[in-house]
């Protein structure tokens, strides 16, 4: 094996430690300087600031935190009301996915080097900037898609006359520059911004801009459809990149 390049993911907390394992194996001749490289990143913590640990103060093991947002997840859609009228299975699932959507997207929104504070409550928010929203978007714009098909409404050519649909087209230029910046500057949470602001866009092209209303004439709501479609792709493209699935509906 001969990699051009080696990341170490590890606590900034070590960094002089990689320091002196680079420089050592830099004189050692074994890489150069530039194909290693100390990915520090900030600490999890708890309320009172400290390291976040289990009640006994030992380390909380990544199968725990996972059951333990799952858990939090299903709790959250029983009291939304959301995914009620599914089978078990399904509900299962939408769990799941929010609950895995809720940890690594406030894990990965944060600059890398920040420490931040473990808040079970408002990762699993369907408000603000967290992963369950953007699952929700996800899902308001496939049911939005799956309303479509059912009324013979296909996507367009798109022609943009509204603020918002401007705007949401706007959003989705920025994705090449948001995904470049997130890999060479070895920081996701540019891409979390731009997921998030996509969100954002698509809310207000949603309520700006209606797509099915019988008033909207046929080639503004084939227009409208596709920068929907579009949208939803590459919401779906940037989760997956970040480690998110989205449910089919919600």
């Amino acid at each position: 094996i001969d990699p051009d390049l080696i990341l170490y993911v590890v606590d900034q907390r070590q960094s002089l430690h990689f320091e002196q394992v680079f420089l050592a194996a830099v004189k050692a001749g074994w890489y150069k300087p530039e194909q290693l490289e100390h990915l520090g990143f900030g600490t999890i913590n708890g309320k009172d600031g400290k390291p976040f640990t289990t009640r006994d103060g030992g380390t909380l093991k990544l199968s725990d935190l996972t059951t333990m947002m799952r858990e939090a997840a299903q709790a959250r859609l029983e009291e939304t009301g959301l995914g009620q009228d599914f089978d078990a299975s399904e509900r299962s699932d939408i769990a799941n996915k929010v609950g895995m959507a809720a940890l690594k997207f406030a894990d990965l929104q944060n600059q890398r080097t920040t420490n931040y504070i473990f808040d079970i409550e408002r990762f699993t928010a369907f408000e603000g900037k967290t992963g369950p929203y953007l699952l929700y978007a996800a899902a308001r714009i496939k049911s939005l898609l799956r309303k479509a098909a059912d009324m013979g409404v296909a996507p367009g050519e798109i022609t943009l006359s509204e603020p918002a649909e401007h705007g949401l087209v706007l959003a989705l230029d920025a994705f090449d520059k948001a995904l470049s910046q997130a890999a060479d500057k070895r920081a996701p949470h540019i891409l979390c911004e731009h997921v998030f602001r996509l969100a954002q866009s698509f809310s207000r092209f949603y309520t700006d801009c209606p797509i099915l209303m019988d008033t909207t004439p046929d080639a503004v709501k084939a227009s409208r459809l596709s920068l929907a479609k579009t949208a939803l792709r590459q919401l779906e493209l940037g989760l997956s990149i970040i480690g998110i699935e989205t449910p089919e509906r919600m």
